[in-house]
């Protein structure tokens, strides 16, 4: 199944995609996509539907992030060799983790906002992992089985505010809409291998990013395993799982960053693409490398 929610910012209702690829409604039948909903009995129902019975979406309406009071949102940093080389820093014995704050999630049509103060806006092409029930100490060889579905994420990082800002790296992580997730969240059965998947990223239509989820140092089973050592994973929480090459920091001769009035398009096989515009909390675009007012 391709579940998704639509609506109006804050007021979202769930959804999915019928075979044709039209939207169905499924506000009749559960109160979002998240939490339990993501249990394997509730999939099971879900899936046992004919969409066809259900309410048709009109063409247009809004997509809004695909799951619904995320708890939380785990990233996995360095985790493509390539990118580490990059960024400048070692390929990590262990997967790296940070946070990004929930209250990034945006839909993954929504304007991207400049955030006051930045130089440094850069983009991440990444595949989101949606945990489908409570994970704890699982194992390598289970952990697929906690996985409800997975989603693309476009995990949005200012430089300056990560790396040369002091402290930990959700700084430059959580500022407001550098959490697109969506367009849908992709049920497990609908991706029998995670492990080989085209992904890819453009800026005003110039592709950066050009990978496959097959070069992950840490792949999804070891990541979901490895978190849930240190935390449980509940249903509905979001694991980002790395970028591949190509992201703005590690251009040459040197960076390349965002700025207000561009285009970022960005997907992953079988998993939709996001569109996105850059803007500035007034509307307005700014010359590239011009700082946003404070």
């Amino acid at each position: 199944m391709k579940l998704m929610r639509h609506g109006k910012p804050g007021s979202e209702k769930p959804g999915l995609i019928d075979a044709l690829g039209c939207m169905r409604d499924l506000a009749g039948v559960v109160p979002d996509i998240g939490g339990e909903v993501l249990l394997p009995e509730s999939l099971a129902k879900l899936a046992a539907l004919d969409p066809a019975s259900l309410p048709a979406i009109p063409e247009g309406t809004r997509y809004g992030p695909c799951v619904a009071n995320v708890g939380k949102f785990i990233c996995v940093g360095l985790n493509y060799a390539d990118h580490a080389a990059e960024s400048g820093m070692e390929v990590p014995d262990e997967p790296v983790l940070f946070f990004k704050a929930t209250s990034a999630i945006c839909g993954p049509n929504d304007d991207i906002v400049i955030p006051r103060g930045s130089v440094k806006t850069d983009w991440e092409v990444e595949l989101g992992v949606v945990v489908g029930r409570e994970a704890r100490y699982v194992s390598k060889d289970e952990a697929l089985g906690y996985v409800a579905g997975y989603c693309l994420i476009n995990d949005l990082s200012e430089r300056e505010f990560q790396l040369e800002r002091g402290g930990q790296w959700v700084k430059g992580k959580s500022c407001d809409t550098f959490g697109p997730i969506g367009p849908w969240l992709v049920t497990h059965d609908e991706v029998p291998n995670p492990q080989n998947l085209g992904i890819w990223l453009e800026v005003d239509g110039v592709r950066h990013q050009d990978g496959n989820t097959r070069t992950m140092i840490f792949g999804i089973a070891e990541i979901v395993s490895y978190i849930s050592r240190f935390m449980s994973l509940q249903p509905g929480d979001i694991i980002s799982t790395g970028t591949p090459p190509g992201v703005g920091l590690g251009m040459k001769p040197e960076p390349v960053y965002l700025h207000a009035g561009q285009t970022i398009r960005l997907g992953i096989d079988g998993l939709g693409e996001q569109n996105q515009r850059t803007v500035t909390e007034d509307g307005e675009a700014r010359e590239p490398g011009k700082r946003n007012a404070v």
